[in-house]
């Protein structure tokens, strides 16, 4: 009877634990069902479009009327002046604005770093212009480098220096994109670097104070050391941003980048082909060879980040 009653209580709790398992399994299948809405939103305006993008790299094709090409896109793009234009005010906008907002962006966070009290209050005006649209960024700089009503420009003026035309000339139109750039990105550098600057021990401070290391050497020897990681971090992010650099640049000189193209970056070259030329077999080739281009720059950045310095 003992054995038997043994049984019977190994029995329930049996079926008391398969129930309870099989109430948590459909728990979760509940939660996956919450999902779906978001993975179908995934498919349909992500992976759907890479793959049409891809496809239709192959055709000649005004949206309606399609004929195979093969590769002749791709040829098409790569032997193409403004192509090649395009790709150059990419990469020089994209280096002047990584070369100086990185290191202008450490040096601010260092000194903010450094102040006893009203860090947060720097943080919050310095981290401003990033949380500001960059498509009102782009319409506010139009009027701040204006050539005759602009703020900078009447700055230099005072000063008896000359006062370029900024938007309305191709050989200043590119640094006219990089102050933007850089007045709106260095937030997000200063934030980025604190963080990692409050995450370096004290104690590596205190003990190069005790072995008699100034202020510039802790600087040199300890702080930017650590901050390695980070630099790669901006690097790597910067980079691929700048590649991708369309909104401002079609604001300040729409589609083909005026004046003379001379801000005209990959994106707004495919944008241009696409949607004003209606050639969309040759922007989705254009996009293709811009993804090759970022993955390259973005692979050769990971191993230089990887290098010990």
């Amino acid at each position: 009877m003992e054995n038997n009653h043994v049984t019977a209580t190994e029995t329930s709790m049996y079926m008391e634990a398969a129930k309870k398992k099989k109430k948590r399994r459909t728990t979760q299948w509940t939660w996956y069902i919450f999902l779906i809405p978001s993975f179908l939103g995934i498919l349909l305006f992500m992976v759907y479009p890479v793959i049409e993008s891809f496809r239709l790299s192959f055709f000649k094709s005004n949206g309606t009327i399609e004929s195979f090409t093969g590769l002749d896109n791709f040829r098409t793009v790569l032997t193409s002046g403004p192509f090649w234009n395009a790709v150059w005010n990419t990469f020089f906008i994209g280096i002047f604005q990584v070369l100086i907002t990185i290191p202008l962006g450490f040096i601010f966070a260092t000194l903010i770093n450094s102040v006893g009290k009203g860090k947060n209050f720097f943080k919050v005006i310095y981290f401003l212009p990033n949380v500001t649209s960059i498509v009102a960024a782009a319409m506010i700089f139009q009027f701040v480098l204006h050539p005759e009503m602009g703020i900078v420009n009447f700055a230099l003026d005072s000063m008896g220096l000359p006062t370029p035309g900024w938007f309305s000339e191709p050989s200043t139109s590119k640094w006219g994109v990089i102050l933007l750039a850089v007045w709106h990105w260095i937030g997000f550098v200063i934030i980025i670097c604190l963080a990692n600057l409050q995450a370096i021990p004290s104690e590596m401070y205190e003990a190069a104070k005790i072995d008699g290391a100034s202020g510039l050497q802790q600087w040199l020897f300890i702080t930017i050391p650590n901050m390695t990681g980070t630099f790669a971090f901006l690097l790597i992010t910067g980079w691929i941003g700048a590649l991708q650099r369309f909104n401002e640049v079609y604001v300040i000189g729409g589609p083909n980048g005026s004046p003379a193209r001379s801000i005209q970056t990959m994106g707004a070259f495919i944008y241009e082909r696409g949607f004003t030329g209606f050639e969309f077999g040759i922007a989705s080739a254009a996009t293709y060879i811009m993804f090759i281009i970022i993955l390259i720059f973005t692979f050769i950045n990971l191993k230089m980040s990887k290098m010990k310095i």
